[in-house]
């Protein structure tokens, strides 16, 4: 990806890259069907996968047609498998809601589906996520992917997690997580959009999460089970579902 793309990106608010990312899908999907590769989410192959990132963009990661990333393919499959998400009647709520997942999950005839965030023009309920309007122990399940590293005050958001969730239900919080780092990393002092995308990977990322990430909801109060799913899977399945070997999901429970 080139940086003027980038940049013009960039200047684009999100609402609007929602909106036109809807008419770009069929045509990608079109463009590069194929065998190579498969995306579990819809079951469509392609010859290939898009590049995707800002700083240091990853090859071959980004599906024609969900607009899936590894993460999106991964969660997928461990729902399907792993869990009773696409069976049992659930109380679902979905903060920041991926377009990959969206419209398939309103199509869930088991589930009662409630979508949440400050600004996503497809969220059912705008709310805070550190001041949430649902009543306690209302949700089975409550998926929060690729959020909390924007919060400055994720404490108070996991104790809102917490609270929503019912007794015997599990949640998904997935993070960027640096697996190598033993704690988390934050500096407010680094003000500067194009210094802080350098170091936390996004200008609006406020800390790197390290290892401790799962203490930290522990100390919350929840269960938490460290899954590394693509040890499932074999080496053929990761590169066919373009999967990031060893990414761990943070599964949830109370």
């Amino acid at each position: 990806m080139s940086k003027i793309f980038k940049s013009v990106l960039n200047l684009i608010p999100r609402p609007w890259l929602i909106t036109l990312s809807y008419w770009v899908r069929p045509i990608l999907a079109l463009y590069y069907r194929g065998g190579t590769y498969i995306d579990p989410i819809d079951e469509k192959g392609f010859r290939k996968f898009l590049p995707y990132g800002y700083e240091n963009p990853r090859e071959g990661v980004l599906s024609p047609s969900t607009l899936s990333l590894e993460r999106h393919r991964l969660l997928w499959l461990y729902l399907k498998n792993e869990t009773n998400f696409f069976d049992a009647p659930l109380n679902v709520l979905h903060f920041a809601p991926e377009q990959a997942f969206h419209k398939r999950f309103k199509q869930l005839k088991n589930i009662n589906y409630t979508t949440t965030d400050l600004n996503s023009p497809i969220a059912d309920v705008k709310a805070d996520i550190c001041n949430l309007p649902f009543e306690n122990e209302a949700y089975d399940v409550i998926l929060c992917n690729h959020v909390l590293e924007h919060i400055p005050n994720d404490t108070k958001a996991m104790e809102e997690l917490y609270r929503v969730l019912k007794p015997g239900g599990f949640g998904i919080f997935q993070i960027p997580q640096d697996l190598n780092r033993e704690k988390t990393f934050e500096d407010n002092s680094i003000t500067d959009k194009k210094e802080r995308a350098k170091i936390f990977g996004q200008y609006d990322h406020v800390r790197i999460y390290g290892r401790d990430y799962f203490d930290k909801l522990r100390s919350i109060g929840f269960k938490v089970d460290e899954v590394d799913y693509t040890c499932n899977l074999n080496d053929e399945e990761i590169n066919r579902y373009r999967l990031a070997k060893g990414e761990i999901i943070p599964v949830v429970s109370k």
